[in-house]
């Protein structure tokens, strides 16, 4: 009795020379809040090494290295805007008095220098000033391949609206095909790897902080009893956190690690980067150009980085048996992110189609339910939505996709951690009132373009936007029209969808509406329709104030009625009435997926309530 006592006594003290204790801690409320994708482009760092300085801005009298407005509208994401949302959601952030901030990867447009060092400007400048701390992971933009390599952009904003090469080393520029009389080289713009932005980003988690309580890597050697900062500072190192790939001769960096920054809360990175070696790996180990990307995420994780999986249980068990409040994160979904529509998208427009190929597969949720994750929180795909799957009464999980400041509809998220409970709020920045400091020089472009008689030039209604949130409209709008519509759609559905208004729709699905309410079906089309599917797929219920409700009711209208088979059939249009099915089965599933905006979990048996009405 005397030895139980004992030992119950010393797990319940605090231990002398600096040691802890693993009695259960706090249920202390903590706020942690998540910025995903931000891929910021910092458009007045200036080059370090060229005495170019970019295009006068004449809004403000200042040189600017920013990406054509056409790059922006072909791509899904913003290259030049969402560097001031990045600044307006940090300020949102301190106003709510929040002191975590999360960026689960993609927080740089390809980890250039230029990049990489002004994301740290912004993290040192929030952190001395308001006391933010900042915990990041790795995206596949961030770095582009393991190691260093040349990189640039042949589609940066010219002096008189034309779109010019800025590259790392002359070589690509040739490659380019640029003009080299107008390119610039500079080494700011070649592709950093692990070494070069840990390094430079230690302030975001890479790096044990003097401040934390505790703070360990997937490779680290010591525990939490014995931790002090001094001892962990060396496992930060990159040469001490490798794994091995291929034939176990090719050493790999990852940057996971597990960090408690005030009592009781628990911060997991998860480095979901996996570069797969080509067979010329093996011979040449650190070329970049001898490793596939990361873009696929966990399909690659739990084949190649299989150290992680352990890591992570042992990481769970220990925060259940500490009374630690766990928040993991990673670059990259756990579960299908498309609300299970998956199969019915590839029916329809093809395998691989509206990025289908990043579906992660059903063996890699089941593996992290198994490891014990309960909630995770994911960016990558830069949409707002929420999955879940059961494997057991007590292996569920909870995939939390956070939405992009550099896409529709820009937010991000906050959580609210109370014991047992989960609150998540979706909160969306839009009050950024410098988003049109750039607006003169696009301007700028699209006279160029227009007198260069350019085809298919962007709609110049986007520089009329009164708001942040009405540009990611238009920036989703036209994405639509240049990109999905040719890229995705099956030519027979577009041509249809393209040409039919709201009221022949409603016509051809046989939808019973009263003469007024047929009439207000005029005012949309099927185009429309096709960007409100895109909008719902992008923000989930957050597009429904911009669609409408009553916009929303129809398209219900119309879903149902083709699932009940109500189309008139016509012997003409038999491919298109089939790819209607599949449409509106996708649809559905878009307007009923998993409560997305705000929600609370129950960490107790990780079931989802809806706080919205």
């Amino acid at each position: 009795m005397k030895i139980k006592l004992y030992i119950s006594i010393a797990l319940t003290i605090i231990v002398l020379n600096g040691c802890k204790t693993e009695a259960p801690t706090t249920d202390q409320k903590h706020q942690v809040a998540f910025i995903a994708d931000a891929h910021i482009l910092d458009i007045y760092g200036g080059l370090s090494d060229n005495a170019y300085k970019g295009v006068l801005n004449p809004t403000n009298n200042k040189h600017v290295i920013a990406r054509t407005m056409g790059s922006q509208l072909n791509s899904t994401r913003l290259f030049n805007e969402n560097y001031f949302a990045f600044l307006a959601a940090l300020d949102d952030i301190v106003k709510r008095g929040v002191k975590h901030v999360v960026l689960p990867g993609d927080f740089t447009d390809d980890g250039q220098p230029l990049n990489v060092r002004g994301v740290n400007r912004i993290l040192q400048q929030y952190g001395k000033k308001y006391n933010l701390r900042f915990y990041a992971t790795v995206g596949n933009h961030d770095p582009v391949r393991p190691f260093a390599m040349p990189g640039g952009k042949k589609d940066f904003l010219g002096a008189d609206g034309q779109a010019m090469t800025i590259a790392s080393n002359k070589e690509l520029i040739r490659k380019y095909n640029a003009d080299t009389i107008t390119a610039v080289v500079s080494k700011d713009l070649q592709f950093l790897g692990y070494e070069g932005i840990a390094e430079e980003l230690k302030i975001a988690g890479f790096y044990p902080q003097e401040s934390d309580v505790y703070w360990e890597t997937p490779f680290s050697a010591y525990d939490y009893l014995d931790y002090n900062y001094k001892q962990a500072l060396p496992f930060a190192d990159i040469e001490k956190r490798q794994y091995a790939v291929g034939n176990k001769k090719i050493m790999l960096p990852d940057v996971s690690y597990l960090v408690e920054p005030v009592e009781g809360l628990w911060i997991l990175s998860i480095d979901a980067n996996a570069y797969v070696p080509k067979e010329e790996a093996t011979q040449d180990p650190d070329n970049p150009a001898n490793y596939g990307g990361a873009g696929i995420g966990y399909n690659e994780v739990i084949h190649h980085k299989r150290h992680l999986v352990s890591w992570i249980k042992s990481v769970t068990q220990r925060a259940k048996e500490m009374n630690k409040q766990l928040v993991v994160f990673s670059h990259y979904p756990m579960i299908d992110f498309n609300d299970d529509s998956t199969d019915e998208i590839t029916t329809l427009m093809g395998e691989g189609k509206m990025q289908t190929y990043r579906i992660p597969h059903a063996i890699v949720s089941q593996t992290f339910a198994e490891a014990g994750i309960k909630v995770h929180f994911a960016g990558h795909m830069h949409i707002n939505d929420t999955a879940e799957r059961q494997y057991s009464k007590k292996n569920r999980l909870i995939n939390i996709q956070v939405p992009s400041l550099a896409a529709y509809i820009p937010a991000y998220k906050l959580i609210t951690l109370d014991g047992s409970n989960m609150e998540v709020e979706t909160i969306v920045v839009d009050s950024i009132p410098r988003f049109k400091e750039l607006f003169p020089l696009y301007q700028r472009e699209h006279d160029y373009l227009t007198a260069k008689h350019t085809e298919g030039i962007w709609n110049e209604k986007i520089l009329s936007s009164e708001s942040y949130l009405d540009f990611t409209r238009w920036h989703l709008t036209e994405l639509v029209r240049r990109r999905f519509l040719k890229k995705d759609w099956p030519a027979e559905l577009r041509e249809f969808l393209m040409n039919a208004s709201g009221k022949e729709l409603m016509e051809k699905c046989k939808v019973q509406l009263s003469e007024a309410d047929l009439k207000a079906c005029e005012e949309w089309t099927g185009k429309d329709m096709i960007v409100d599917f895109y909008r719902l797929r992008n923000a989930d219920k957050l597009a429904i104030d911009d669609i409408g409700v009553e916009r929303v009711q129809q398209y219900q209208s119309i879903v149902e009625a083709i699932l009940n088979g109500q189309l008139i059939n016509d012997s003409n249009n038999k491919a298109v009435e089939k790819q209607l099915v599949s449409f509106a089965k996708i649809l559905k599933s878009a307007l009923n997926g998993a409560p997305a905006n705000h929600f609370t979990i129950n960490l107790k048996d990780n079931t989802i309530t809806s706080l919205q009405n």
